[in-house]
């Protein structure tokens, strides 16, 4: 497949060989807040409630009050997942969401991944993807009903995976139509 090179900073699919690409854009704040949280201090320390801890030892930063976990039952758990390295440019053929609790997903080490992600609400046309990468620092809190694709890791690793635990199993995956080819800038 042609690996092709992008200069445009708007996450958005392009047609390349009659095949629709999405190019990753660097994970921002501003850029991810329709879709949930980024989990990281760098680029939004100054608008973070903070305090010192540990005796002046540490600086404690409130990311987000509420993970929404418990709707209908459901409890808070922490999971881990040991992710395999993808290769791009990747098909992207389906994506799930969680309606009733978000999803958090942080590597522990500095491994990047990809986010594809799309507005809660109906299920979504290859046209209302977006796709982030992170920088092997930052995690991403999926607020609930986003769309998104599984964990897309660039580099092999383990994740701190925080989710809604319930009897009844809350995944809705659906197919994206016309698949789209997610690809990394160079």
């Amino acid at each position: 497949m042609h690996s092709p090179s992008f200069s445009s900073t708007a996450s958005a699919a392009v047609s390349i060989n009659s095949g629709l690409v999405l190019a990753a854009q660097p994970l921002t704040p501003a850029a991810f807040a329709p879709f949930g949280q980024v989990v990281a201090v760098d680029g939004q320390a100054a608008t973070l409630p903070q305090r010192s801890i540990n005796s002046g030892n540490a600086r404690r930063y409130d990311l987000l009050a509420d993970l929404q976990l418990t709707a209908d039952g459901g409890v808070p758990t922490l999971a881990l997942f040991r992710a395999e390295a993808r290769q791009f440019p990747l098909q992207v053929v389906e994506m799930e969401r969680h309606a009733l609790g978000s999803q958090t997903f942080v590597p522990l080490g500095t491994q990047r991944f990809v986010v594809v992600v799309a507005r809660p609400g109906p299920a979504p046309q290859a046209a209302d993807l977006h796709a982030f990468i992170t920088d092997g620092r930052q995690g991403v809190v999926l607020a609930p009903g986003t769309w998104h694709h599984a964990l897309l890791a660039v580099e092999g690793g383990d994740f701190a995976v925080v989710e809604r635990r319930a009897a009844q199993v809350d995944c809705d995956v659906c197919g994206v139509d016309p698949a789209l080819t997610v690809a990394l800038l160079q």
